[in-house]
């Protein structure tokens, strides 16, 4: 039997990358809720937010920086804001930023950093699966505080580990169309760090214009690779130019977060003149992303760009041209035999004796 997504599921999908970004700047808003049509009538529709003992309070994300070693606990609720009870099998992950830019935790596969140091309590009604997910039924309008415990490992290194916990919807057994919403957890381990941002793997691509009196354009691409141990932001710049730094031309990008050992992909178009060969540079300049505190040095840095930019276009001209400048010289010259052998013709009619000419065509001199 075939299963029809219904908008409400796209919805769903689009609150979970909503709920679960840090936005750079707290903008106060209610935490975003997933909803997903369940059975004709009934809407599923629910929310994960940070909480107390006592009930959401309030916060965006769940943050904390934690020594090797130690432990901290903290809270979620849950709460089912649909029409009729559903079950939510309720988890912790590793974070990831997609390649949309948005926060999210893998699809698949358990958790190996962040992610694995977070325990979840089970509360009263909830039920502990083999994998370590609770599997929670809520009444419609009820909710849920479920407890935490983040463990670091003694050996673990300090900075950044993303993770989040998520409350996915689920219909039997089985996680139902994978539709889910979640908190993200800020967890940094502390000690001294790295903040570096690398650009890497530089290609370009040169693509002329048909137009022999417009640019062409050279496309580049690059990876920025975060090689420190905490979450950055950058703004990418790419510069080129032709011999003697004419036609300069350049393209920025900003990158709103690179997670610790992640990357991001860039391409960059930009409008240059066929002088023959580009060359330039890719800077990344990395900065602080929102209430982040980096105590370490951030530098900028560069990789070398270069294309070849031959002006087909305009060597395509040039052959016009000159093919047209040999053409209108054979056409004359066609034209000056033609009329001057209609010449010796009425000449030879009336009788006049024909003068020599050279080699060349031309009249001999009489002497």
């Amino acid at each position: 039997m075939r299963t029809l997504l219904r908008p409400t599921l796209a919805a769903a999908v689009v609150a979970l990358a909503a709920s679960l970004v840090a936005a750079p700047v707290a903008t106060g808003a209610p935490p975003a809720a997933a909803a997903v049509d369940d059975a004709p009538g009934t809407t599923v529709t629910w929310t994960v937010q940070p909480a107390t003992a006592d009930g959401p309070d309030g916060r965006l994300s769940l943050r904390h920086v934690i020594d090797p070693g130690a432990s901290v606990t903290d809270h979620v609720t849950v709460s089912n804001l649909g029409d009729g009870p559903a079950t939510f099998a309720v988890y912790a992950g590793d974070g990831i930023v997609s390649d949309a830019g948005y926060f999210d935790l893998p699809p698949a596969g358990p958790p190996q950093d962040g992610g694995a140091w977070v325990a979840l309590d089970p509360p009263a009604g909830a039920e502990t699966l083999d994998d370590g997910r609770l599997r929670l039924t809520l009444e419609a309008g009820a909710a849920v505080t479920v407890p935490l415990t983040i463990t670091v490992p003694a050996d673990a290194t300090p900075g950044d580990h993303p993770a989040g916990v998520v409350a996915e919807l689920v219909a039997g057994d089985t996680v139902r169309l994978a539709a889910r919403t979640g908190v993200r957890l800020h967890l940094r381990v502390a000690g001294e760090v790295t903040a570096a941002l690398v650009p890497e793997q530089v290609t370009a691509r040169w693509e002329p214009s048909w137009n022999p009196f417009a640019p062409g354009t050279v496309h580049v691409r690059y990876v920025v690779r975060n090689a420190g141990d905490v979450r950055l932001g950058a703004r990418a710049a790419t510069t080129l130019a032709g011999p003697a730094g004419l036609a300069a031309a350049a393209h920025t990008a900003e990158l709103r977060e690179v997670l610790p050992g992640q990357s991001a992909t860039v391409e960059a178009t930009l409008p240059v003149w066929p002088l023959g060969r580009a060359s330039g540079h890719v800077d990344v300049r990395p900065w602080v992303v929102g209430e982040d505190v980096v105590d370490a040095a951030m530098r900028t840095a560069s990789a070398d760009v270069a294309v070849w930019t031959v002006p087909w276009s305009q060597l395509g001209l040039l052959l016009v041209l000159a093919a047209g400048v040999v053409l209108t010289r054979w056409l004359r010259r066609r034209s000056a035999r033609g009329v001057q052998e209609r010449i010796d013709a009425a000449l030879a009619a009336a009788g006049v004796p024909r003068e020599p000419s050279d080699a060349t065509g031309a009249r001999a001199p009489v002497r």
